[in-house]
């Protein structure tokens, strides 16, 4: 069965014994090791007790499927519930776990971390989507939603507090890997020692601005001009396998918005309001970001721009030209333009 975040969490504080394996898998590495940690934990507190707990790496045990089979169906010496953690698992191992839990009578847990070629088209995630005894989690990138939500949660449960704004631009630094957020979180945690609590200059002081991987922060950038931090967005996105394409679209959509939110504002709506009506809530800390973008780019300038980004998306697809120096030409000439309007 398919289980989303807050079944997983659920799973976390009430484990359900009717669950024989649970699969982990997407591009989150920091999420799924976090995961993997707390279910582990749901049976054995001690991640290294050698009576409880076993690690194995599917690209050591391919050839012997049996060994996992064995290790799975094994009794603990203590008597008490085991659990079995094997990484990097892929499509191979769908039909030997197909025949393994089929025949088992084994109360282990079984926790399967799976490689990064797994998605959701994967026999090996089809499998654990279609068996009411076993659970697939898709960890993907966090999205802003998400960031935010495991940032206050971690800083609460620390006893943190902290003003608006500080927290607003903590989030605005974060990145959507959570391994690293968790990292800069704690890092700030430690600045900030018995005050137990944090403002802007703080965040300022020890979080790394490291907001580069995603596309919607690469056209807040460009449109802001930002240059350093789009040259390198752009450059993460694109060694990241993302399409000039899909990055073109994106900018296109941006300037939608923007368009839209022109429209709103002839209607009287006040910039820092039309802003928050054509954004995603998740996007909450480009607010500020956003109305700036409206008072520094005219609505016949964004008729411009939507122009050259359709061009370019056509040159992506259809020139000799390298789709990525297409890409880069255009978010060049937009910095230009972003950093000549606000002058």
């Amino acid at each position: 069965m398919i289980y989303k975040q807050q079944q997983i969490e659920s799973y976390i504080k009430r484990p359900d014994s009717n669950i024989k394996a649970i699969l982990l898998y997407g591009q989150n590495e920091g999420l799924i090791a976090e995961y993997t940690k707390k279910l582990t934990e749901t049976v054995s507190k001690d991640l290294y007790d050698p009576f409880a707990v076993a690690y194995l790496d599917w690209s050591e045990i391919r050839g012997d499927v049996g060994a996992l089979a064995a290790e799975y169906n094994s009794r603990s010496l203590m008597g008490v519930r085991r659990v079995v953690v094997l990484k990097d698992a892929d499509n191979n191992l769908t039909k030997p776990l197909t025949e393994m839990l089929a025949d088992t009578k084994s109360d282990t847990l079984l926790i399967i971390c799976g490689a990064e070629s797994l998605n959701s088209k994967s026999s090996l995630v089809a499998l654990a989507n279609g068996k009411a005894d076993m659970a697939a989690v898709a960890c993907y990138e966090d999205r802003d939603e998400n960031i935010a939500s495991s940032a206050k949660k971690m800083l609460l449960d620390q006893g943190i507090t902290f003003t608006n704004d500080a927290f607003m631009m903590l989030c605005a630094r974060l990145s959507n890997d959570r391994k690293s957020n968790v990292n800069e979180i704690e890092k700030l945690i430690t600045f900030v020692g018995n005050k137990k609590h944090f403002e802007v200059d703080d965040v300022k002081a020890v979080v790394v601005d490291q907001a580069i991987s995603g596309v919607d922060d690469l056209c807040f950038y460009v449109f802001s001009g930002v240059k350093l931090k789009a040259v390198n967005s752009l450059k993460y996105l694109l060694n990241e396998g993302v399409e000039e394409v899909q990055i073109a679209r994106a900018l296109i959509k941006h300037v939608g918005r923007l368009l839209e939110a022109k429209g709103l504002m002839e209607s009287g709506t006040p910039a820092a309001e039309a802003i928050k009506k054509v954004l995603p809530k998740n996007m909450f800390y480009r607010y500020d970001m956003g109305a700036n973008q409206l008072g520094r780019w005219p609505k016949e300038r964004l008729f411009d721009v939507m122009e050259l980004l359709y061009k370019t998306e056509k040159d992506c697809k259809t020139t000799n030209m390298p789709a990525a120096d297409a890409l880069s030409y255009s978010v060049l000439t937009l910095l230009s333009a972003a950093n000549k309007l606000a002058r």
